[in-house]
């Protein structure tokens, strides 16, 4: 695990795992030693274990200054009160008043702004015939699309994707991640404090009104929370797109059936197949950081207390004892209770927003592109090093030349 060529493809590694030793305990490239779920049945049990803390001090808050553990540069900008660092009872009252401003209504409201955003970046290659989808497409969508939910004003955008590219291509250095963590925590609580003043309708201004009960998020928590959103929120839908593109264009079969529901505007099919893509490539290759509150035992295994566990999302939904024929990439599968996002109280606060993003991407590039097909051989393509995420560097693409379709002419599958 861990060496050569198992970024590219862990899921034979993690097959053995689940086969021998479904709970096992591994050095990780970081020096941590860590338990690894690897079994559905276990994975969401452990995900919902309230013996499990999310509170990384329960394992030191040394390793997780050295950032060994959690996001580097989270402790020392001061963004440790997020959901993804907190256990009940303080993540129940966080997680209502965030879910309050971060509803589904407003999800869906946001629609519009996003085919606006995919259609204007596809505009800026599609004439060309070629393109790197990660770097022109699948990056920036997630950033600006973001961006505009929290309030970010658009002659800010471009700070955020520079900060937000530091925190994606220097996954493997923590340094330059800790860098873009300080000054995206300087931004957000000047932006905070400006919305204070002038109120929007955004999801920042939403986030400092939230209130239960008389409660409400303290400057500290709103700036916690946004910056959480921004680091889980865009990242995972980088991938999304990335790998799911990745992965039809390797199974032209499947593209050409996603293409057909799409043309025939059959939204269950698109999404159906949207899941499918979440659950044989994910965004996500590990659950982040657990730690045992108490000894306990997981899939037969003891683990003791303050030992640091990870589900390993990527294989628990590969587990042929859950999913027939895991490793056929199927978009018509009607099983759609993968992991991808999650489960439990700590599911992802963002998995409505991504899933919208994701469809209408993946809709709109196979609309708009004829004859979609990958420009490099797969043995060439690289893998960003990191734990928890799991995406592809570039994805270059060629493609027959857009020429008269105007902008907006793509079907909609909303």
């Amino acid at each position: 695990m861990f060496g050569p060529g198992f970024a590219a493809d862990p899921y034979p590694a993690y097959a053995r795992l689940r086969e021998s030793a479904p709970v096992h305990r591994v050095t990780l490239p970081s020096g941590v030693s860590a338990w690894l779920v690897t079994r559905w049945e276990d994975a969401r049990r452990t995900l919902a274990d309230p013996r499990l803390s999310k509170n990384p001090d329960r394992h030191g808050p040394a390793a997780h200054e050295r950032g060994r553990v959690g996001i580097p540069g989270e402790r020392g900008a001061n963004l440790m009160t997020h959901l993804l660092n907190i256990d009940p009872p303080d993540h129940t009252r966080l997680r209502r008043l965030v879910s309050a401003a971060f509803t589904p209504r407003r999800v869906a409201a946001f629609a519009p702004r996003v085919e606006e955003l995919t259609h204007r970046l596809i505009d800026g290659f599609a004439p060309r015939g070629s393109a790197d989808l990660i770097h022109e497409f699948a990056f920036p969508l997630p950033i600006y699309a973001i961006c505009d939910l929290l309030g970010v004003p658009e002659e800010d955008h471009d700070d955020f994707r520079d900060w937000a590219g530091m925190m994606l291509h220097t996954a493997g250095r923590r340094g330059g991640v800790g860098r873009a963590v300080k000054r995206m925590r300087t931004y957000l609580s000047e932006l905070i404090d400006r919305k204070r003043a002038e109120p929007g309708d955004d999801l920042i201004t939403a986030l400092i009104r939230a209130s239960d009960h008389g409660e409400h998020l303290t400057g500290e928590e709103a700036a916690a929370m946004s910056f959480i959103l921004l680091f889980a929120g865009f990242e995972t839908t980088v991938n999304l797109i990335g790998n799911g593109t990745y992965a039809l264009l390797r199974h032209p079969d499947q593209l050409e059936y996603l293409r057909g529901v799409v043309r025939a505007g059959d939204e269950a099919a698109v999404d159906r197949a949207v899941e499918e893509l979440l659950r044989w490539d994910g965004p996500v290759e590990m659950a982040t950081w657990r730690f045992a509150r108490e000894s306990l035992t997981i899939g037969g295994q003891r683990i003791a207390a303050g030992d640091p566990v990870l589900v390993v999302l990527a294989a628990a939904d590969r587990d042929p004892a859950r999913f027939p024929a895991p490793d056929r990439l199927d978009l018509t599968r009607s099983d759609q209770q993968h992991l991808g996002y999650g489960h439990g109280i700590h599911y992802c606060l963002g998995a409505p927003l991504a899933r919208l993003e994701g469809r209408i991407a993946l809709s709109a590039l196979l609309t708009r592109l004829p004859d979609l097909r990958l420009a490099a051989d797969p043995e060439e393509l690289r893998w960003r090093g990191g734990l928890i995420m799991r995406g592809l560097r570039t994805l270059p693409v060629d493609f027959r030349r857009e020429t008269d379709l105007p902008v907006g002419n793509a079907p909609s599958v909303l």
